[in-house]
């Protein structure tokens, strides 16, 4: 699956396995001494240490990954305008080189904290969840502090409606939509679904859905961010690097009475009609217990149908966040296997007898 040659560089925040040396990484460090006037050098330090992570963390998903002559590959597709940064709206798009027909769709949306992160990152994963039998899109969206709110809303809401318009093209069934996403991915899923099925939440936001309600079979949740009201008092280095990157994200230091801040805390405005959902996260991973599991409580207040993947405190080994991509790990394996047995009932696709 070679990408096609591209018409102009990517901008240096999507260039690929971009690797920081420490003498830049010392001037950063610096510039982050200036960051109560300024998000940016705090954030670019940050965007830093997530992409020298991701770098091993996507190379250990492709070890995995089903071999390219078994796949159709879509790569780099324009979903919104070209323009300036034009790869920040394009995606990936895979499914089996096999199948025919219309296949029920997964859209997925990476993380990294608002800041940092590419489609090609989540592209293993995603391939492996097209070789289950399933259309999968990996989007990219503008990073913050290149862009602030809601932008990435907007532009992922756009993604959305550029799958459904384009749906004979790409092999996609636009009735059978599965919104995915990983830690600040499946903050933004969250917060889609929460449009998509809430007009009160969407007039809110100020976004007009790009699809029906009925075209959203189901969501699935990684490790994500879904209530931010406690993070203007979190401890430590985590609650240091959450306040900033949301900084970033939402244009002001006083974000958390910002109309973005509130509404970026979707546990406060899901109902009842919010699609089924699969929502994990590690047991080593701080989220889990003051963001999935709460989440995952409302909704089943509500009466949705949700099914849980977590683990006992005491599992070893430990599983941090974004436990889900370190395929090497037996645990990590779990939740593929069910997070693909929960796509198939719901979508009701035949398992593979492979």
């Amino acid at each position: 699956m070679t990408r096609p040659e591209a018409t102009a560089p990517r901008p240096w925040y999507r260039r690929k396995r971009m690797l920081i040396p420490a003498s830049t990484l010392l001037v950063l460090l610096a510039f982050a001494t200036f960051a109560f006037v300024n998000p940016w050098p705090t954030a670019l330090l940050i965007r830093a240490v997530f992409a020298a992570d991701g770098a091993s963390m996507t190379a250990e998903m492709q070890k995995h990954a089903p071999p390219a002559e078994s796949l159709e590959a879509h790569l780099d597709v324009q979903y919104g305008p070209r323009g300036t940064g034009g790869e920040d709206t394009q995606l990936d798009l895979f499914s089996p080189a096999d199948s025919t027909g219309a296949l029920p769709t997964i859209v997925w949306i990476h993380g990294g904290a608002w800041l940092e992160g590419a489609k090609e990152d989540r592209d293993p994963y995603t391939q492996i969840l097209a070789a289950a039998g399933y259309t999968v899109a990996s989007l990219n969206y503008t990073l913050a502090p290149e862009a602030t709110y809601p932008t990435a809303i907007t532009q992922l809401n756009d993604a959305l409606g550029f799958l459904s318009t384009h749906a004979d093209r790409y092999r996609i069934d636009p009735d059978r939509l599965i919104l995915a996403g990983d830690s600040a991915g499946a903050q933004l899923a969250s917060q889609l679904a929460t449009m998509i099925t809430s007009p009160r939440y969407a007039d809110l936001v100020g976004v007009s859905p790009a699809i029906q309600p009925t075209q959203l079979a189901g969501v699935i949740l990684y490790c994500g961010v879904y209530d931010v009201s406690e993070i203007p008092n979190a401890p430590g280095l985590g609650g240091w690097g959450f306040r900033t990157a949301l900084w970033a994200y939402l244009g002001t230091k006083d974000w958390a009475d910002t109309p973005g801040g509130e509404q970026m805390s979707t546990i406060d405005d899901v109902t009842s009609d919010f699609p089924p959902t699969w929502i994990s996260g590690g047991n080593a991973d701080p989220l889990t217990a003051t963001q999935s599991k709460p989440l995952a409580a409302k909704l089943n207040g509500f009466g949705v149908d949700v099914t849980e993947l977590f683990f006992p405190d005491d599992t070893v080994p430990a599983l941090g966040h974004e436990y889900q991509f370190h395929l090497d790990l037996d645990n990590a394996q779990l939740a593929l296997r069910s997070s693909i047995g929960w796509l198939d009932a719901l979508t009701a696709v035949q398992p593979s007898t492979d």
